[in-house]
């Protein structure tokens, strides 16, 4: 992700190959909700049984975790990291028709 000509080097693992961790400076996240309206459920499940991909469905999921990244850089930058390492992605249903993405990693500045 860059921000301002910043890039945030956002990662999986606990280090990045031939970089040190000059300072931990705390763990990051960043969440977001959205709700699935009626007819994308409705297409959904018609696709469910007749197979196929629901589009509806997963453009939400998209726009929730580029927000819920979002939201975590945010939360980075402003601790003066350069880095999130250990980034996890968690997904889940709230009640019938909500989705939540939430983003979770650990802050650094990189020497």
């Amino acid at each position: 992700m860059e921000s301002k000509g910043e890039c945030m080097l956002i990662v999986t693992t606990n280090e990045i190959a031939g970089r040190q961790v000059a300072e931990y400076l705390g763990i990051v996240s960043g969440d977001a909700i959205v709700g699935a309206n009626i007819f994308r459920d409705l297409f959904a499940r018609v696709r469910d049984i007749v197979g196929g991909r629901a589009g509806g469905y997963e453009k939400a999921l998209g726009g929730a975790k580029e927000s819920a990244m979002e939201d975590m850089v945010g939360q980075a930058r402003n601790l003066g990291a350069n880095a999130i390492l250990a980034v996890d992605l968690d997904y889940e249903t709230i009640g019938d028709s909500m989705l939540m993405v939430s983003a979770c990693g650990t802050a650094v500045r990189l020497a």
